[in-house]
C-alpha cells in the first residue's frame, strides 16, 4: 500500500481534510505534518493524527517563513518514529521547501509531488520580493515529479509563463467530493419560486472586500427583493470589521463554518444563486482560479454568478451555463438580476442540471485514480499500482 507522507500549510483547512479523504479513499496510507491557524493542535483528521508543526498567522508572510525556518531545523525530530514514506506531498510553495529536508531526515529518495492551487500575489510581483520567491520554487521544484494544480490558467498565466516546474502537470479540480451514492440535486427555494426574496449563496473562503460592499449595496438597492447568505470562514484581516458590516445589513446573513462535503447538499439547497466571483487578487490569482463554490454551488443546481474575463465565467461559457457580469457594478447586477422571474430563473436553473454530473464532483473511482498516479511516481511495483487501482 502507497505511503503518503502530506506536507500542508493548514492543517485546519477543509480543503486539507477533503484531500486526507481523497487519499485513503484511494488506497494510501498517510502521515500528515503541517503547520495550523488555530491556537490548539487538532488531534484527528479523518482518523489520522497530524502532526503539528506550530502555529502560523494568515496574511502574516514574516511570521510564516519563520515558522518554516523553525519546522525546517527540526522536521528530524518532528518525523521520528514515523515510516518512510514512498512519495512526498507538498501543499504551496512553504512545505515545497520542507519536503526536500523531510526526504534527508528519512534518509530517502521518494519523490515530490508539488500541490499548488493557489498562485499567491507576492510570488507575481515584478521586484526583488517576487523573483527571489519565484527563483526558490525554481530550485525547490527540480526534484519535482508531478505538479497538481487546479485551474489551466494557473498553467498558461504562471507555471508556463515563468516557467517555474519542469514536470508532468495534472489538473485536480476542485471538485465537490461524493464517495456514497449520489443523491438527487437538492431542492431549492426555486421549488415553487413562491419563496422571494431571491436568494444568493456566498460560501467557502470569505476574503473579498468588494464583493461584500458590492453585494451589500445591491441588495440595499433592491429593497429585500434580493438577500445574501454567507457560510464559511472568513478571512478577518481583510475587513475592516466583518461581523458587523454583516450584522448592521438588512439583507446579509452569516451562518458561520460548515463541513465539506457533509453539509453541502443543505447550504445550497436554500439558495438560488451562489456567488462565483473573487477579487481578492483581481487580476491574479483570482482572474484565474476555478473556486471551490463553482462546483459546490452547480452540483446542488444552483445558478452561478461570475465576472466577466475571468478563468470563470470561460467555463460557465463553454458550459453554456450561469450568469456573467460584464463590470462589478450594482448596475450590471441590476441588469443581470433585478428583472429575475420563476420562468427565467427555472430556464437557468435546468441549463446547470442539465449538465453532466461528473463536471462538478468525483468520487471513489476519481480517489483510486489519483492514487494510482502517485503510485506510479512512487516507482513502485505494477502488482502494487493494480492493488491500489483496483
Amino acid at each position: 500500500m502507497l505511503h503518503v507522507l502530506y506536507l500542508v500549510h493548514d492543517i485546519s483547512d477543509p480543503a486539507v481534510r477533503r484531500r486526507v479523504i481523497m487519499l485513503k479513499a484511494g488506497g494510501a496510507r498517510l502521515t500528515l505534518a503541517g503547520f495550523r491557524r488555530t491556537k490548539l493542535p487538532l488531534s484527528d483528521i479523518e482518523g489520522v493524527t497530524p502532526i503539528d508543526l506550530g502555529y502560523t498567522r494568515d496574511g502574516r508572510f514574516a511570521q510564516r517563513l519563520g515558522a518554516v525556518a523553525k519546522a525546517a531545523a527540526g522536521i528530524a525530530a518532528s518525523l521520528k518514529g514515523e515510516p518512510v514514506p514512498d512519495v512526498i506531498l507538498a501543499r504551496n510553495l512553504e512545505m515545497l521547501a520542507l519536503a526536500k529536508r523531510a526526504r534527508c531526515a528519512f534518509g530517502t529518495s521518494a519523490p515530490v509531488v508539488y500541490e499548488c492551487l493557489d498562485i499567491h500575489r507576492l510570488v507575481l510581483r515584478d521586484d526583488m520580493v517576487g523573483r527571489a520567491l519565484r527563483g526558490a520554487e525554481r530550485r525547490l521544484g527540480r526534484d519535482v515529479r508531478l505538479l497538481l494544480t487546479s485551474s489551466p490558467a494557473f498553467v498558461r498565466h504562471y507555471f508556463q509563463k515563468f516557467g517555474q516546474i519542469d514536470a508532468p502537470i495534472e489538473l485536480l479540480e476542485n471538485k465537490l467530493l461524493e464517495l456514497g451514492p449520489k443523491g438527487p440535486v437538492a431542492p431549492t427555494l426555486a421549488g415553487p419560486l413562491a419563496a422571494q426574496p431571491w436568494r444568493i449563496g456566498w460560501f467557502g473562503a470569505l476574503r473579498c472586500r468588494k464583493s461584500l460592499e458590492l453585494l451589500q449595496t445591491f441588495t440595499e438597492s433592491a429593497d429585500g427583493a434580493f438577500e445574501v447568505v454567507l457560510r464559511g470562514r472568513p478571512a478577518l484581516t481583510e475587513f475592516d470589521d466583518f461581523l458587523g458590516v454583516v450584522d448592521a445589513a438588512r439583507h446579509l446573513s452569516f451562518g458561520g463554518t460548515y463541513r465539506n462535503p457533509e453539509d453541502m447538499a443543505a447550504i445550497y439547497g436554500g439558495v438560488h444563486f451562489s456567488w462565483a466571483i473573487d477579487f481578492f487578487e483581481e487580476g491574479l490569482n483570482s482572474t484565474w482560479l476555478l473556486p471551490n463554490r463553482l462546483y459546490e454551488g452547480c452540483r446542488f443546481g444552483t445558478v452561478p454568478i461570475a465576472m466577466a474575463g475571468t478563468e470563470t465565467a470561460t467555463f460557465l461559457q463553454r458550459q453554456g451555463i450561469g450568469i456573467v457580469l460584464e463590470e462589478a457594478s450594482v448596475a450590471a447586477l441590476d441588469k443581470a438580476l433585478g428583472t429575475m422571474t420563476p420562468e427565467r430563473y427555472r430556464a437557468l436553473r435546468d441549463q446547470v442540471t442539465a449538465c453532466e454530473p461528473s463536471t462538478w464532483s468525483c468520487n471513489s473511482s476519481d480517489c483510486r485514480v489519483l492514487v494510482a498516479k502517485l503510485v506510479k511516481v512512487a516507482g513502485l511495483a505494477d502488482g502494487e499500482i493494480a492493488a491500489v487501482a483496483a
